[in-house]
């Protein structure tokens, strides 16, 4: 173990079974977004519009830069939006690329939760649907932002589907919870990508069972990273990961899914999904992210999981 690695594993585990050092958090309501700043630094907007695709997170702000760790579009896909959750074939229907009429995740309902204190929740209703169609699924949204330290901030995102109808989901790349880093922290411009065996780059992560992955890479002076956990009671846990050198990565069980005919839910099969941002400074190693995952999956972690 390097020093390096033990020092900020070490911080990890400091910052973890108290929150003493949390900053004062507030959610502010928009018309067409959810603000979240901490001690009135912007962490991230979520953000609706009847224009958009899906609702998604952007920007998503490093703790130390106060610059979004990720882009709101980018070449060469500039259907991804920064933080997202979306899908491809389902029912037959896109609502992750392509033109809204081909399906589009519409919230319904956002609503701030808790609007102060050492951590804010707020939540979204959305329905999938095309135009002049009846809506194939409906999706209950819980969002926790919270920040441990000034060098750590965290979103825990919630996701319960709820089929409408009888939904068929076809294998597919184009699935779940995914980010868009910006290219300056791209593998491509000199960031890195590790996995939990510290596997790196598309090279080492792509299709690769991992219970997280993280990206980080320096600009301007500073170093910063975003990592995602999967939580171990998500279905396919863990999956494998659909990474590209360029600044995307996601895991993705429905590319490779259990079985070749995809996933099919019946009416009212509800389905939850969970998952843990981490926006850090440093490295992987530097911010603890293995330390981090640990209390996630004790549930010990960060005030509120």
């Amino acid at each position: 173990m390097t020093v390096k690695y033990f020092s900020g594993l070490m911080a990890a585990l400091m910052l973890l079974p108290v929150c003493a050092g949390a900053a004062s958090l507030r959610a502010v309501l928009q018309k067409e977004q959810i603000d979240v700043l901490a001690q009135e630094q912007l962490v991230t907007s979520y953000k609706v519009n009847k224009k958009q695709k899906y609702p998604y997170f952007f920007p998503v702000n490093g703790p130390v830069s106060h610059a979004s760790l990720t882009t709101e579009t980018s070449e060469p896909f500039p259907h991804h939006r920064s933080l997202f959750f979306g899908c491809d074939r389902v029912n037959g229907g896109n609502y992750w690329q392509d033109s809204l009429r081909a399906g589009q995740i519409v919230s319904l309902e956002m609503k701030v939760e808790k609007a102060e204190g050492e951590e804010v929740v707020f939540t979204d209703t959305c329905e999938w649907r095309q135009p002049g169609k009846a809506p194939v699924l409906r999706d209950y949204r819980q969002i926790t932002v919270s920040a441990p330290s000034d060098s750590v901030h965290v979103i825990d995102f919630q996701i319960r589907l709820v089929p409408l109808t009888a939904l068929h989901i076809e294998k597919t790349n184009h699935s779940l919870f995914a980010a868009r880093m910006v290219p300056e922290l791209s593998a491509e411009k000199g960031g890195v990508l590790m996995n939990a065996a510290g596997d790196t780059n598309e090279a080492g992560t792509f299709g690769i069972v991992s219970p997280w992955c993280d990206y980080s890479g320096s600009r301007q002076g500073n170093t910063e990273g975003l990592a995602i956990f999967q939580h171990p009671e998500n279905p396919c846990y863990p999956a494998p990961w659909f990474t590209r050198d360029y600044g995307f990565f996601s895991p993705t069980p429905l590319y490779w899914p259990p079985s070749d005919d995809g996933i099919r839910l019946q009416e009212g099969e509800e389905l939850l999904l969970r998952y843990r941002v981490i926006l850090h400074a440093g490295t992987a190693e530097e911010a603890g992210i293995p330390a981090l995952f640990e209390a996630y999956t004790a549930g010990a972690a960060s005030c509120g999981n």
